[in-house]
């Protein structure tokens, strides 16, 4: 289980570290992604900190919660979580992506405790967490499964056979999280303004989920203990699949990186790096990391 509940504090000083991590290690790794692992990271917090079922100590635990990041690009602010978590040492972050390091840039479930599905070919999460969430059906399995997708990785056609399915099935045992953070690695540019095109405007994509008979809500997603509540809500049992739409911002954290597509798999250089973690410096020194 996941212990006491946290408060704001706390939640907020994890996200913070995560931040940190992820940065420092794609920069050690010169290579990675940073946008969208930094609009994940108050998801991943709640999520980890405060809603799923797991043991650290026993990650094969039969009954836990499952989780699949299917956006499997952003790995390391999953990886970030884990370690975190517990489930292996905040140093070891310093391997991402390099060659036999279980960190690879994509997750990798056969090397790395923790992980509940290999993720990276975009929208195959969710047609993974159908199946895990209809087999836990079959077998009598108590756990909630949730997935992570992207707004981007919605044009996905797999992402909606899949929602089609859970659809069909009425599994209200599947949660999924969608990082709406409004940017894609190159999308489509604005004519008129130069800027990057969403995937998805105003209500299309809480209606598109909506239309494929999923129970919907939307939160913000930087705002930790909101999201904490809303996972809550939406992994109780109502007969039907669940998806939250989490409104966050690309690059989230550092000022430079927060909305900005260029980002989404850049590596700073030393000076931007300092910056950067100058920004996320944790003026309490409430959670560590290294």
């Amino acid at each position: 289980m996941t212990g006491a509940d946290p408060g704001t504090g706390e939640l907020q000083a994890t996200a913070r570290a995560a931040r940190r991590e992820i940065v420092k290690a794609v920069a050690h790794a010169k290579g990675g992604h940073l946008g969208g692992p930094l609009s994940a990271v108050e998801v991943l917090t709640a999520l980890y900190f405060g809603v799923l079922h797991i043991r650290p100590e026993e990650p094969d635990w039969p009954d836990r919660d499952r989780f699949i990041l299917s956006k499997g690009h952003s790995a390391i602010a999953l990886y970030a979580m884990l370690a975190l978590r517990g489930f292996f040492p905040v140093a070891e972050l310093r391997t991402f992506d390099a060659i036999d390091s279980r960190l690879q840039g994509h997750p990798d479930m056969t090397v790395l405790p923790g992980l509940d599905m290999s993720s990276g070919s975009l929208g195959l999460g969710l047609a993974a967490g159908v199946g895990i969430a209809l087999g836990a059906r079959l077998a009598g399995g108590d756990f909630t499964t949730f997935v992570m997708v992207g707004d981007g990785e919605c044009n996905e056609g797999i992402v909606w056979e899949s929602a089609h399915v859970a659809d069909r099935y009425a599994l209200d045992n599947l949660v999924v999280i969608v990082d709406q953070n409004q940017l894609q690695q190159f999308g489509w540019r604005d004519a008129a303004t130069g800027r990057r095109r969403p995937p998805y405007a105003g209500t299309q994509l809480r209606d598109r989920w909506a239309a494929f008979g999923w129970r919907v809500s939307e939160v913000d997603g930087h705002d930790v203990l909101a999201v904490l509540a809303a996972l809550e809500a939406a992994r109780q049992p109502a007969g039907k699949p669940a998806a939250l739409i989490a409104h966050t911002v690309k690059g989230k954290g550092v000022s430079f990186m927060e909305d900005e597509y260029l980002w989404h798999s850049r590596v700073p250089t030393d000076d931007e790096l300092r910056q950067a973690l100058d920004e996320l410096a944790d003026p309490a020194g409430t959670r560590g990391g290294t």
